[in-house]
């Protein structure tokens, strides 16, 4: 992949007449920071290959290019080489298929073995100069679907999609018990644990909206294959809503779940759905359970 990020558009009537700067932040997402770090940090902008400023005025027809400065590597992120299972990649996202026990992000745990530590060392192969930004983290002991945008600017369309739930997300789960009824809403509260930095809880006093949508797709003697959906992101969100209504999910001892089928939490991203936000067209993306998850179902038989 060739050094240097950039970004094009035609024209249109509706913008004909804009400054640059109102077009960029207006009709493409630009924020002022951002259009600060072209100008101080190395970027330029040109319209029809000649370089402008934001302050021109632009045309039907005209072609305005802007060229992002090289982004800064995070200190905090160490390129660890690594096989990553790369399940899609175009020049704007990246996405990953993370397997089980392995975090999203450096902690003062784990400095090198994260996947955005693979995810820098293979940005380094491919001479890409961005940093990482991970959209959609998930829990170390959760395996499944990671969306990554591969520069800044991407990444500051994809966080405001998501903030509209504009990225969608479908996890499969093995909970404890038949869970009746089969299909419905969990609608609690969630907060961090009082006693703890790591637990959260249903707290109906300092909790805030959480909303969980989920369907039964099998069932076993005591447990149940679920398939969620969520409506709010909250931390642990999917593991306490069960814990709370009396399915924990089977691993998850942290909130209740035996672990003598699996030793973690069995909770896999099967599924992400988005829109490209130059493309204008829908990215939907799957992956398969991981044979740990497919060993646990046919020892639940």
């Amino acid at each position: 992949m060739a050094a240097g990020i950039q970004k094009s558009w035609i024209i249109d009537q509706e913008s004909s007449q804009q400054t640059v700067k109102d077009f960029l932040q207006q009709k493409q997402g630009f924020s002022r920071r951002l259009l600060t770090s072209i100008k101080q940090d190395g970027g330029s902008m040109m319209i029809n290959n000649d370089f402008c400023y934001v302050s021109n005025i632009l045309e039907t027809g005209d072609q305005l290019t802007v060229i992002f400065p090289d982004e800064v590597q995070s200190s905090s992120i160490t390129a660890t080489e690594m096989n990553l299972d790369i399940v899609y990649e175009d020049e704007d996202h990246l996405v990953l298929n993370k397997p089980a026990g392995q975090a999203s992000m450096p902690s003062m745990t784990d400095r090198v073995d994260t996947l955005a530590n693979g995810i820098a060392w293979y940005y380094q192969q491919e001479n890409h100069p961005a940093t990482v930004h991970i959209v959609t983290r998930l829990d170390a002991n959760t395996s499944g679907l990671v969306l990554v945008a591969k520069n800044r600017y991407v990444h500051s369309l994809l966080a405001e999609n998501q903030k509209r739930n504009g990225i969608h997300r479908m996890y499969e789960a093995l909970v404890t018990g038949v869970v009746e009824p089969e299909e419905g809403t969990i609608s609690a509260p969630i907060s961090r644990k009082t006693t703890s930095i790591i637990e959260r809880e249903v707290n109906w006093t300092t909790g805030k909206r959480a909303v969980t949508y989920y369907k039964t797709i099998a069932t076993f003697s005591n447990a149940s294959l679920l398939r969620i959906q969520l409506e709010t992101g909250r931390t642990h969100q999917i593991r306490v809503h069960f814990s709370h209504i009396g399915h924990p999910l089977l691993g998850d001892d942290l909130y209740g779940g035996e672990k003598s089928f699996i030793p973690r939490q069995a909770l896999h991203c099967a599924y992400i759905e988005w829109e490209h936000p130059f493309l204008k067209r829908r990215i939907k993306l799957t992956c398969e359970r991981p044979e740990d998850i497919m060993a646990c179902m046919k020892a639940l038989c």
